[in-house]
């Protein structure tokens, strides 16, 4: 029995020095990168999931061809997010424009251990009734239908992050930072090919019950404040929220105690790169969550 007991205490004393030489050996390593390196390595690492590092300002953000493009858009995917740990508000705003339903959706708030925000941009391929938006579709715009976008994204009255670019599908993703939905503030801004899509959407902010008084149209751009999330949500979708964000608090003290020997993003994310790459794939979950999704989905249709 004591000698059982002593092997024991003998493996977790060996098991603590290899960790604490390999922690100090991936410490030195990455200190002798320079912040190129850093960056490439990176990119490289994300490139697949769908995204890119922005060494300059510390976020990750969605490519334009990022395999996400595959799963359109459907209701379900909001519906299903706080069960991913993923606890934002969303404004959907549909319009029709030229025989297609159109909808460009907003979200802002916790995705994990990172804070972020997104603009989406997808349409059917024909008119939805109003009453099949929960059931409908929609593909994500091509190329030649993306639109000029930008946010601004504010914790508290101070800018946390801001991006902007032609996209499809436009975010900003902010490692490490823990934030209530309610306390994050979007300043968004869309410009339109045309008037007549312009309109449209400006008529579908308004039946989203955007107040008119709060918009911004300079030539073909519309600018808006995204603040409060106009959805109702019920009992068991609230408890999901709560849940995930007890998690998502824990996790990102978690994620920034363990990566405590840097402070810079890119150096503490590659950290848990080389350290912990079941956590460092765990950052970058929506990636599986868009797919998982897809397929149930696809079964439900």
């Amino acid at each position: 029995m004591y000698f059982l007991l002593l092997i024991l205490l003998l493996a977790a004393l060996l098991g603590c020095i290899f960790f604490q030489y390999r922690r100090k050996k991936i410490i030195c390593k990455i200190n002798s990168m320079d912040c190129c390196a850093k960056c490439s390595l990176l990119n490289e690492l994300v490139y697949p999931f769908g995204y890119d590092f922005h060494c300059d300002c510390g976020f990750f953000s969605s490519t334009v061809d990022a395999p996400q493009k595959l799963a359109g858009y459907t209701w379900l995917y909001d519906y299903m997010a706080p069960r991913f740990q993923m606890v934002f508000d969303s404004l959907p705003i549909y319009f029709d424009y030229r025989g297609r339903t159109w909808l460009i959706e907003l979200w802002k708030g916790q995705y994990g251990i990172n804070t972020g925000a997104e603009i989406g941009i997808y349409h059917a391929d024909h008119i939805i009734p109003e009453s099949d938006y929960k059931k409908a579709w929609f593909s994500c715009a091509e190329e030649s239908e993306m639109l000029d976008c930008s946010f601004q994204l504010c914790k508290h009255g101070k800018e946390c992050i801001c991006n902007s670019g032609r996209h499809w599908w436009l975010t900003a993703f902010l490692v490490g930072c823990f934030s209530r939905p309610s306390c994050l503030t979007m300043e968004s801004c869309i410009s339109f090919p045309n008037r007549e899509m312009l309109y449209a959407f400006v008529d579908g902010l308004k039946r989203a019950g955007y107040p008119e008084e709060c918009l911004a149209v300079r030539g073909l751009t519309v600018c808006f404040v995204f603040h409060k999330d106009p959805t109702k949500y019920n009992c068991i979708t609230r408890f999901f929220r709560s849940f995930s964000q007890w998690k998502n608090k824990i996790f990102c003290r978690l994620y920034l105690w363990v990566t405590r020997p840097f402070q810079c993003t890119e150096d503490r994310i590659l950290y848990l790169y080389f350290y912990l790459p079941a956590a460092f794939r765990k950052l970058l979950r929506l990636h599986r969550f868009h797919k998982r999704c897809h397929r149930r989905y696809s079964r439900r249709a």
